[in-house]
C-alpha cells in the first residue's frame, strides 16, 4: 500500500524519515493503469497499462526488521511520507518492449543498482494478470514491479538518480 503523500516528484528533496534509521533504495519499472478490470492474457496486460516510468520504492530496513520480528505488517517501513520518489511517465505503446528495458539506480554517482525487466522472476505482464485476480485494476494505479539487487542505504546529503534508456533519468537529493 503506498498513499499518494508517498509520491515525490523528480528534483523534489526528500526529507529523511523521523521513524527509522536505515534508509535504503529499491529502484523499480513503475507502471499506470489506463484500463480497469481484469486482465487474462499478457495481450490484455499491456492494454491495461498506459504509461509507464522509473521510480524508487524507498524502505526503511531497521523498521521493516523490527516489524518482522514481531510478525506485524510492514507498511510503515514502506508506506510513509515520501516513500515513493517517481519519475515523469511517457506513454506506453508497443514500441516498448516490456521484457527488455534497462534500468539503474547510482548513489553520488556511483552504480548501485542495474537491472533489465527480462531478468524479472515474474513478467510486468503476468504481474498484472496475478494481481488483477485479486483485485480489479483501476484507471491511475500504478504498480512497481520489483528491483533487481544492489539495494543499499541511504544518508542525508545523498544524491540518487535513476535512469533508463528507454524512459529517461531522475534525481532526488536526501534531506534533514
Amino acid at each position: 500500500m503506498k498513499p499518494s503523500s508517498c509520491l515525490v516528484k523528480p528534483g523534489e528533496k526528500i526529507h529523511f524519515p523521523k521513524h527509522g534509521n536505515e534508509l535504503h533504495h529499491e529502484v523499480e519499472v513503475v507502471v499506470q493503469i489506463n484500463r480497469g478490470g481484469k486482465v487474462k492474457t499478457e495481450e490484455e496486460a499491456c492494454k491495461a497499462i498506459g504509461f509507464i516510468t522509473l521510480g524508487l520504492d524507498l524502505t526503511l530496513r531497521d523498521v521493516q526488521d523490527e516489524q518482522k520480528k514481531k510478525g506485524l505488517p510492514w507498511e510503515i517501513a514502506k508506506a510513509f511520507d515520501q516513500s515513493s520518489p517517481i519519475g515523469n511517465f511517457i506513454p506506453f505503446d508497443k514500441s516498448i518492449d516490456l521484457n527488455n528495458i534497462s534500468f539503474a539506480c547510482k548513489v553520488n554517482g556511483v552504480g548501485k543498482q542495474r537491472g533489465n525487466t527480462g531478468h524479472m522472476m515474474i513478467s510486468i505482464q503476468k504481474q498484472l494478470m496475478e494481481l488483477s485476480q485479486i483485485w480489479s485494476l483501476l484507471p491511475g494505479d500504478l504498480l512497481y514491479t520489483g528491483t533487481p539487487s544492489g539495494v543499499g542505504p541511504l544518508k542525508i546529503g545523498d544524491t540518487i538518480e535513476i535512469a533508463s534508456d528507454v524512459i529517461g533519468s531522475f534525481t532526488w537529493s536526501i534531506v534533514e
